[in-house]
């Protein structure tokens, strides 16, 4: 009984200290989580430093997020149509941008029509680099007639002046044009380039070996595309996108200025439209196009540098190690 009690009694006594070693590893390990998130933060602050470019572009273009967001609760807003003040005055402190010949606000003008303009660009170049991708990928990955029909197709698509076609699409629509039906004729053609450029990226990948141990295993096309091609062209796609919306505002831009864009509404092109109608240039009303000059100038230069700091990240020959 003796030996019973002292063996049964030596199980809490021999548990006991791994359940006094096993409690301080709770602390230690949050530690080190912590200390693997700080490094982290580091590792992107570091970078963000060499990648003056990237943080340049991203804060010139979240400053006209800012103006439009501040601006529509601290301002009236409503003031951008026509009528609601005096028509031609220059700034002043009741109206800092002054006023067009229409009577019309142009601080409140800019407010509004600058979100306006974005839209258009970001729904046109999401669904230009979205089918891009989409064909990119098929043609590429899968070969065949499918390839031979949508490089042809693009490259015959490349060669067509592409502003002239958008007008005769503008043209042709017969319902009244708005902010969204802008974007889709936009979007029209702005698929073309990225298909192009997306494309030869997966002919490349599509010769690595990890691809090719990928249908080795039994993966399949689909699985492969999405599980392990796609991934790995992020960075590159974030760039195509961004082109692609510089280049969807600037063909946006061309249509409003030739009076082709949703004539009610202000975004930034259909004010360089009423400029250039009442020659504002001519008669010297500086105050009506140096703000949308201005803005769109912001604008292009921010979305060129965020480009560029994604292309530092995609380009392997541009990448800089943290």
């Amino acid at each position: 009984m003796s030996i019973v009690h002292e063996v049964t009694g030596a199980g809490p006594a021999l548990a006991s200290p791994d359940h006094t070693e096993a409690a301080p590893e709770a602390p230690e390990s949050g530690l080190r989580l912590r200390a693997s998130r700080g490094e982290r933060w580091r590792d992107l602050l570091r970078y963000l430093r060499r990648n003056p470019s990237l943080v340049v572009g991203t804060l010139l273009v979240v400053s006209l997020l800012l103006f439009s967001g501040i601006g529509s609760l601290l301002w009236e807003v409503d003031r951008y149509r026509p009528l609601s003040v005096r028509a031609l005055q220059p700034p002043s402190w009741d109206l800092p941008f002054g006023s067009d010949r229409q009577g019309r606000d142009l601080f409140a003008t800019m407010i509004v029509g600058t979100p306006m303009t974005l839209r258009v660009g970001l729904i046109a170049g999401f669904l230009g680099v979205g089918i891009g991708t989409v064909l990119a990928f098929v043609g590429a990955y899968y070969r065949g007639w499918i390839d031979a029909l949508i490089r042809g197709v693009v490259d015959i698509g490349l060669t067509v002046p592409g502003l002239l076609v958008l007008i005769i699409v503008a043209v042709t629509i017969r319902e009244a044009m708005s902010v969204e039906r802008m974007a889709l004729v936009v979007a029209s053609l702005a698929w073309l380039w990225p298909a192009r450029t997306i494309r030869s990226q997966v002919l490349t990948m599509r010769e690595r070996a990890w691809v090719q141990v990928a249908q080795l295993s039994g993966m399949s096309g689909p699985e492969i595309i999405v599980k392990e091609m796609l991934p790995n062209l992020f960075p590159f796609l974030a760039a195509a996108l961004v082109n692609s919306i510089s280049s969807a505002i600037l063909a946006t831009i061309g249509l409003e200025a030739l009076g082709l864009g949703p004539i009610d509404a202000p975004t930034l092109g259909m004010t360089v439209y009423w400029v250039l109608f009442n020659a504002a240039l001519i008669n010297g009303w500086w105050w009506w196009w140096a703000p949308p000059i201005a803005i769109l100038a912001i604008l292009f230069i921010g979305l060129f540098l965020v480009s560029v700091g994604l292309d530092e990240i995609a380009n392997p020959r541009l990448r800089r190690a943290v």
